[in-house]
C-alpha cells in the first residue's frame, strides 16, 4: 500500500494556501517552493545569497523530517527575482549540489514579494544518494 507523509513547519503561508512544506510518496519527495525566511526569527535577509543559504538550510530541514537530504534530490528548480543575481545565485547552488548533478531548471520570474529574492523547490527520491548511478556525456 502506498503511503503519503505531509509535512508542515507551522508556516501562516501553508495555512492560507493550505499546502504542505512536504509530501512524500513512498520514496518520492516534493518540497514545496521554498524561501529564505528564518523559520525561528521569520527575517529574511536581504543579501541574496545569504537567502540562498538560509532557502537551503530550510529544505535541508524539510528533507532531514522524512529521513532525506540534499544527496537525495534528482530535480530542483531555482527561481531568482533579479536576473543579474543569476550567475552568482547558480554559483552557490553548484557548491550544494556538486555531486549531486540534479536536472535543474532556473527561471527569474516575479516572486510573491520583492523581499524574496531567490526560491528553490526541489524533488528528491528517498535513496538516490546510494543508487547506482551512470553518468553519460553527449556531444554537442
Amino acid at each position: 500500500m502506498t503511503k503519503i507523509v505531509k509535512v508542515k513547519t507551522g508556516s501562516k503561508f501553508e495555512e492560507i494556501a493550505s499546502y504542505s512544506r512536504v509530501v512524500a510518496v513512498d520514496n518520492w519527495i516534493n518540497v514545496s517552493n521554498t524561501a529564505g525566511r528564518n523559520p525561528d526569527t521569520q527575517e529574511i535577509p536581504e543579501d541574496v545569497i545569504e537567502q540562498t543559504e538560509q532557502v537551503f538550510k530550510n529544505i535541508e530541514r524539510a528533507l532531514a523530517a522524512v529521513d532525506s537530504s540534499l544527496a537525495d534530490v534528482v530535480m530542483s528548480r531555482v527561481f531568482i527575482q533579479n536576473p543579474e543575481d543569476t550567475h552568482k545565485v547558480m554559483e552557490f547552488i553548484g557548491t550544494k549540489f556538486r555531486g549531486v548533478n540534479p536536472a535543474t531548471t532556473v527561471t527569474c520570474p516575479p516572486l510573491g514579494s520583492t523581499v524574496y529574492k531567490v526560491e528553490l523547490e526541489v524533488t528528491a527520491y528517498r535513496g538516490a544518494a546510494d543508487a547506482d548511478v551512470e553518468e553519460i556525456t553527449i556531444a554537442q
